[in-house]
């Protein structure tokens, strides 16, 4: 059996001020075509189908026309799961009638799981979708039982489908949730404060393949088959070395044989430059780009609106930074509210200038701003 595995698509996402839907047609399109040309057997989504519970209609839209083309028209069984950011409530609706167009929706946790059941040419295999499920809901769902964290509730909701699940029988779990051992990125919601939203990937054992949702970067944790696929997109600058996609699973007769990742070409490429602000801007220099960026500037000096000059070439820079204030060691610079008042508007300034261009005033310096202090003080005192 072929398995597609994705997830954190994150449709109607805003980067930066900056909306995706562009981004992600030309994405969805690709993944449109790999299916036509390559169908797998099933097409998981694991969750964070959409980038907020209620969603814009551009997105919804969105994934109206892939599924009309994937599920109706391709015939390719596809399973759907309810992450954090999706109003699992609302994907819910209608479940039911979809099953019988072979369109799996599962957006919220219940007591009794699901249970679907796809047949390759070695027989059934059995997914067990577990949506994203806070451990007051699972208190809810199993009132009997003492759940405390995210772990305790995944080992509740796990423990439930081991006890359904056919004996000698191939299975692969889905699930959203933060499994210890991951790498995060910038662009994730977080789950819950401290240990208490980790999973262990011990839960897991058993199951030929486990296909996780939530966290942006492609990778395994714990074993070789709990994998998490990765975000449709880069979704912060945090994710510029991610090379996004969707993964590939293979069961035989026994199970897992093997994985491979499925990359596509986004329309705008995510990147950091650096440089300074003349150089960037120099026509030797100057290579236009679309792409979404973060320009670090390391200029020492002050640099009055530097975006909309850049733009002029690189119409999508979404975030300008500047060196010096992010090597800057706050804890030996930045004093108590009540020393500042303590010190001269001298000394403050000379610091000042220290932060701005990591350089100590020279004499000459010095005794200009005294002299402007100076001529200040006798206008006021004019006046």
């Amino acid at each position: 059996m072929r398995i597609l595995h994705t997830a954190d698509w994150h449709l109607g996402r805003i980067f930066n001020k900056q909306y995706l839907t562009e981004d992600q047609h030309h994405i969805l399109k690709q993944l449109e075509n790999y299916l036509e040309e390559t169908p797998p057997d099933v097409l998981i989504i694991a969750g964070d189908i959409y980038d907020r519970s209620i969603p814009p209609e551009e997105a919804i839209s969105l994934l109206d026309n892939f599924l009309n083309k994937v599920v109706l028209k391709l015939k390719i069984p596809t399973i759907l799961l309810g992450g954090n950011h999706d109003g699992q409530e609302r994907m819910s609706f209608g479940s039911r009638l979809m099953e019988n167009a072979g369109l799996y929706v599962v957006g919220h946790a219940t007591a009794e799981p699901v249970q679907i059941c796809i047949n390759d040419k070695y027989g059934p295999v059995y997914f067990y979708p577990v949506p994203y499920a806070t451990p007051i809901t699972c208190r809810d769902l199993y009132p009997d039982e003492e759940i405390k964290t995210h772990h305790d509730g995944m080992a509740k909701l796990v423990d439930v489908v081991r006890s359904i699940h056919p004996e000698d029988k191939r299975s692969v779990l889905i699930s959203h949730s933060f499994v210890a051992g991951g790498e995060e990125s910038d662009s994730e919601r977080l789950l819950g404060v401290g240990g208490a939203t980790v999973v262990s990937p011990s839960l897991f054992q058993g199951f030929d393949y486990v296909a996780l949702g939530h966290l942006h970067r492609p990778q395994q944790v714990g074993a070789e088959h709990i994998r998490y696929s990765g975000s449709l997109l880069k979704y912060s600058f945090s994710e510029t070395e991610h090379h996004k996609g969707m993964t590939l699973v293979e069961l035989d007769a026994a199970g897992f044989t093997n994985h491979s990742q499925i990359s596509f070409t986004p329309l705008r490429e995510v990147r950091k430059i650096e440089g300074n602000f003349a150089e960037l801007l120099e026509s030797g220099q100057i290579q236009p780009s679309d792409d979404y960026l973060q320009v670090t500037l390391l200029d020492k000096g002050a640099i009055l609106d530097p975006l909309p000059r850049l733009r002029e070439f690189y119409p999508n820079v979404l975030e300008v930074r500047r060196k010096i204030y992010a090597d800057l060691d706050r804890s030996d610079s930045v004093k108590e509210p009540s020393d500042f008042k303590l010190r001269s508007v001298e000394e403050l300034f000379a610091d000042f200038f220290s932060q701005v261009t990591d350089e100590v005033l020279s004499e000459d310096q010095v005794a200009a701003f005294a002299k402007a202090i100076n001529e200040n003080k006798t206008t006021e005192e004019a006046n």
